[in-house]
């Protein structure tokens, strides 16, 4: 077997972890992530799952070693858990993830377990069933509480939820989604609102939370020591005494994590999206497309593609929450 020539940019960083979303499409509309009526690509746009799989096997070949699946939600491209067994059997791929909206994981949490899927993130940003629904739009709490519980029931470990805090609509749940999370024995991420897309829903300046502000109202409650816990991605990790559960916080805004980033995105349409705050990026759908479409040449291709995009990720983001976003691509079509 020939040695690994790992993905390496210009900063030294080894990139290691990715992030592939499988469709723009969503059942909910999330007030933060995407605008009420959205009009999605069309499937002749979009990689196929025999693309995505083609992709996932030769970044692994190039030594990634984590591979995230997201969309919009990923559990509505018809598919997918086999796209899940065909990515988990990639010899030299550490672990692969999920993050979904949970509405859907009632009926396919054991499926994808059996399917070699090792771990499940799920959005929740309110524990309230009326407010969940304004917050998601098209979202129902139950529907999102029975997919947690059927993911705990299917064997997954260190199911974590993630929550995004918007003061006046959801910062008073800080303290009872802790509670939930810690009582259920489930990791819990708070991540700052990133300015990707226009919305008109809200303000984000005005509706900006910081990690540390949210910290400090745990605090009240709970003991909290921070830890060195590495998961591959950008949350810092604290543990809570007396618990089992993690504590993370992303933070894009007031704790720039650019300078240890290993990781890429892949959007829906196949491009290779090199920061998440950045419109740096490689046509990987074109390099599947055109050319020899034998596998051998076609991996050639891809992994020459791979490489040479490493000389266009950027040393770090620049996100302001007072200038209107200049990444007008919402998180749905980047990939969560």
């Amino acid at each position: 077997m020939s040695q690994i020539e790992p993905l390496i940019d210009n900063f030294g960083r080894r990139v290691s972890y990715v992030r592939i979303s499988v469709t723009d499409r969503c059942d909910f509309r999330c007030v933060y992530c995407m605008a009420e009526d959205m009009t999605f690509l069309p499937k002749s746009q979009i990689l196929s799952l025999e693309e995505i799989a083609t992709l996932a096997r030769n970044l692994v070949a190039c030594g990634v070693d984590k591979i995230r699946l997201t969309g919009g939600e990923p559990l509505v491209r018809p598919g997918v858990v086999d796209l899940v067994r065909s990515i988990r059997s990639l010899p030299g791929l550490r672990e692969l993830c999920m993050t979904t909206n949970g509405g859907r994981l009632q009926d396919l949490a054991r499926p994808l377990r059996e399917a070699g899927l090792d771990r499940i993130n799920i959005s929740l940003d309110s524990l309230d069933a009326e407010r969940f629904r304004e917050l998601t739009r098209t979202g129902r709490l139950g529907q999102v509480l029975a997919g947690i519980d059927a993911a705990q029931a299917a064997g997954f470990q260190r199911t974590k939820l993630n929550a995004v805090i918007l003061r006046g609509r959801n910062d008073d749940e800080i303290l009872p989604l802790v509670e939930f999370a810690l009582d259920r024995g489930l990791d819990l991420s708070f991540i700052e609102e990133m300015p990707l897309g226009v919305i008109t829903e809200h303000s984000r300046a005005e509706a900006f939370v910081s990690s540390a502000e949210i910290r400090e109202i745990i605090g009240r409650r709970h003991s909290l020591t921070a830890i060195a816990d590495d998961t591959g991605g950008p949350a810092r990790y604290y543990s809570v005494a007396g618990h089992s559960s993690r504590l993370g916080f992303i933070s894009p805004h007031s704790h720039n994590f650019c300078g240890d980033c290993n990781r890429v995105r892949v959007t829906t349409e196949g491009r290779l999206l090199l920061c998440l705050g950045n419109e740096h990026s490689m046509d990987l759908r074109a390099v599947l497309r055109e050319g020899d479409p034998t596998p051998a040449a076609t991996d050639t291709r891809i992994q020459a593609a791979l490489r040479d995009a490493m000389a266009l990720k950027p040393e770090r983001h620049h996100f302001n929450l007072e200038e209107e976003p200049q990444i007008l691509r919402f998180m749905s079509a980047t990939g969560g």
